[in-house]
């Protein structure tokens, strides 16, 4: 071997790695339920900015992936986020955020289905998730959420429920438990 093919053969197998994993992370993951799409900051600002989250309150991100939302509710607002993910190498990508950041102590990370996830704690519950999985999810929602509890979802509503506010500049709908379930205003 040439001292020319040892370097090219490690650069060659360093880019089919990255290609692998990246495409794992982005496409891979559509196994455990749903691809990878992250929420863009200005709509986890809003996000946040309507969940009117108080400290040390109770906050579920269901489908956390990177942990936008997680690690800004625990750092800006104090509150005691619980990031919700099956994908596992999220799973490990927020467990190594965690443990580098200030605020780990007041974060969980629960590897597991959110269908599977008791939801009575969450004073705030938000979702970025496909309409299937809303469907799904509703009847849970309507079942373990405590009144006064928000539900702040991007892209998707919550089937059959009326939004207390639908931003259609970032598709953010905030939804208060039990007023969403009350009959929508005649058209």
């Amino acid at each position: 071997m040439s001292d020319m093919t040892l370097p090219l053969w490690f650069l060659i197998a360093g880019v089919l790695v990255i290609v692998v994993v990246g495409g794992y992370f982005f496409f891979g993951s559509f196994a455990f339920g749903a691809g990878y799409q992250p929420t863009p900051p200005k709509v986890v600002e809003r996000m946040l900015e309507l969940a009117a989250i108080r400290p040390e309150e109770v906050v579920y991100d269901l489908g956390a992936g990177t942990g936008a939302i997680v690690f800004r509710a625990a750092r800006q607002y104090r509150a005691r986020p619980v990031a919700v993910e099956l994908e596992p190498i999220r799973v490990a990508f927020l467990r190594l955020r965690r443990s580098l950041s200030s605020d780990r102590s007041r974060i969980t990370i629960l590897w597991t289905d959110l269908f599977q996830v008791d939801l009575q704690p969450a004073g705030v519950l938000f979702l970025f998730l496909w309409p299937s999985a809303m469907r799904r999810l509703k009847p849970r929602l309507e079942s373990q959420l405590t009144p006064g509890a928000r539900v702040i979802s991007h892209w998707h509503p919550v089937p059959g429920w009326t939004a207390a506010v639908n931003d259609p500049s970032t598709r953010v709908y905030l939804y208060r438990w039990p007023e969403c379930r009350a009959a929508a205003p005649p058209v």
